[in-house]
């Protein structure tokens, strides 16, 4: 009888649980069914993005009955009478939204004045113009007719990335904001904010992007840094309050959904990993997933199919640090080894203890002092299950931990040194073990920037690319610390970013969400898509490190470039001469 009793408690909680996540897309034409299938088949578009954007002429039903009607007459339906059922029923990508330029830009913040460098404070000045070229508001009849379109319906305008992402992301939006409050842009940042605050009380959580197809995954929980950000602008203790509830309940989504117990040392710890249970192709990549899962079991292709909705939620899609081997390792794997949701990565888990620390802050600044202190104690918890788990002393950084093997991921990733970031961290020996971690590393003989990975496996977050979040991650994490060599190293690699984006963009006219850290201002290349340019969170990126050291960096060589080399180089430079 207790043993039905513990069943039943047991039952009843799971499905208040998942209960909580609102149920996978379940449209017939965007998420799954007949009509995806046959169109992603055909590759009538150069990338699958392309068809689960574009808005329905007509109700889902009828469009769903003339399908219906077509293949009856064809069975699978040639690649021309495909075109033609979707020129009559569909329209391109962009239809939903209308020309909109940000109210609050003005043509000369403060910021700029900062910058030392002529070439660099012009630079700065387009790339503030980029924000009105990025800018969108949702139409009304989305909101109005909602099963017309794959877009969701968010109140106020948006900055997107650029290129194919046409609507709203996740964590891209963190340097977009920070990027609009030194462009002084308040109110558009304000907007933004609340847009993923309307997200959370929809949906539980925030979605991977303002698609419908992305309803079931999120992507690094930045929101509470935005918020931390604008308070901080404006000290607006009122917004900070209407926030709150909603920031809470992320983070509750977080611990009930993306949380995984790991056991260090004989105790038991609770840490965070990237889950997504939709067992299908992601409809924006539906042939790229068929392919990789070609030969599989049922089985296999349902985990493989989740764990490469997990490396999207993760934002780093796709990587090799995500490969888990058949024998349980990362060696020389390929995407299919793609095993996300088995890897404790650090810094998830670093960003979730400074959102934790946050959000006691949060608190505290209003007056709730027994819920600040409940915070606390939660980053205090996992403060010391990183340490647990994640911390390797001899080598001084922090690694990924495989929850298949119990073992740590040694290989170099900008993310070791997530909790130098998120001052996540209990001795101030950890936190210089790891500059030296990073000197010895190998990542820091590049000109261009510090890769995301040593191992080139033609994924996009590996070797040769360097993305501009990781870049600002780092540099951050290095200037925070006291020490000289911290802060010389942190400049240094400013001074590496900004080159190599300003190079780029002499040589382009166009900011790029990645760049190739083997070439002066080239753009990133590699995994499922040709390099996107616009870009948001570059944008972001390079406007805060020109605020933050511009009265230092330069356009030029000449003194900068010695410091770009290595130190070995620059040393056998000199017994040359």
């Amino acid at each position: 009888m207790q043993k039905l009793v513990l069943f039943c408690v047991s039952v009843a909680f799971f499905a208040r649980v998942q209960s909580a996540l609102p149920p996978p897309c379940d449209s017939q034409i965007y998420c799954t069914g007949p009509i995806l299938h046959q169109v992603q088949k055909a590759r009538l578009f150069d990338d699958d993005k392309e068809f689960v954007d574009m808005k329905l002429r007509e109700s889902p039903d009828v469009v769903l009955s003339a399908f219906q009607n077509l293949s009856s007459e064809f069975g699978t339906i040639p690649p021309a009478k495909l075109q033609e059922f979707l020129d009559m029923y569909f329209e391109k990508p962009g239809t939903e939204f209308e020309e909109w330029i940000p109210t609050d830009w003005h043509d000369n913040p403060k910021f700029l004045g900062g910058i030392a460098d002529l070439q660099l404070r012009k630079w700065a000045e387009k790339i503030h113009q980029l924000w009105k070229s990025l800018g969108r508001k949702i139409r009304s009849d989305v909101k109005d007719q909602p099963e017309l379109y794959s877009q969701i319906y968010t109140p106020h305008p948006v900055i997107v990335p650029g290129g194919r992402f046409r609507e709203l992301y996740y964590w891209d939006s963190y340097w977009v904001i920070n990027g609009l409050l030194l462009s002084e842009m308040t109110q558009t940042a304000h907007g933004m904010i609340q847009n993923f605050l309307y997200l959370i009380n929809r949906y539980g959580f925030i979605p991977n992007g303002g698609r419908i197809y992305y309803e079931r995954r999120s992507q690094p929980p930045f929101l509470t840094l935005m918020v931390e950000s604008y308070y901080q602008a404006t000290k607006d203790k009122e917004f900070l309050r209407a926030a709150l509830a909603p920031l809470e309940r992320e983070y509750q989504f977080w611990m009930q959904n993306r949380s995984v117990a790991v056991s260090a040392n004989g105790t038991e710890y609770k840490l965070n990993r990237y889950y997504v249970e939709v067992d299908l192709p992601r409809p924006e990549s539906y042939t790229d997933d068929l392919e990789l899962a070609e030969g599989l079991s049922d089985e296999e292709k349902q985990q493989l199919w989740m764990d490469l909705k997990a490396g999207a939620e993760s934002g780093w899609d796709f990587t090799s640090r995500w490969y888990i081997d058949s024998d349980g390792h990362n060696n020389n794997s390929t995407l299919g080894a793609t095993r996300t949701s088995a890897i404790v990565p650090t810094d998830l888990n670093a960003l979730l203890c400074l959102c934790e620390k946050t959000l006691a802050s949060f608190h505290s600044i209003l007056g709730d002092g027994d819920s600040a202190a409940r915070y606390e104690e939660a980053a205090a918890r996992r403060l010391q299950a990183i340490e647990a788990v994640l911390w390797d002393a001899e080598r001084g950084a922090w690694f990924d931990f495989n929850l298949e093997t119990n073992s740590s991921n040694v290989q170099f990733y900008p993310s070791n040194l997530a909790p130098v970031w998120a001052q996540c961290y209990s001795r101030s020996e950890m936190a210089e073990k790891a500059v030296q971690y990073l000197k010895k590393s190998g990542a820091l003989r590049f000109p261009n920037g510090v890769p995301t990975s040593l191992r080139n496996s033609g994924q996009q977050w590996d070797y040769p690319n360097a993305w501009p979040p990781l870049q600002h991650m780092l540099i951050e994490g290095l200037s925070k610390l006291p020490s000289e060599e911290a802060q010389e190293l942190a400049f240094d690699l400013a001074q590496r970013w900004i080159k190599t984006n300003w190079l780029a963009y002499t040589k382009y006219d166009a900011m790029f969400e990645k760049y190739d850290v083997e070439g002066d201002g080239k753009p990133g290349g590699g995994g499922e898509y040709e390099v996107q340019l616009g870009f948001g969170w570059t944008n972001g990126v390079a406007l805060q490190l020109l605020d933050h050291y511009g009265a230092n960096l330069t356009s030029g060589t000449g003194r900068v470039f010695a410091s770009l080399l290595p130190p070995l180089v620059i040393s056998a430079a000199r017994m040359l001469h």
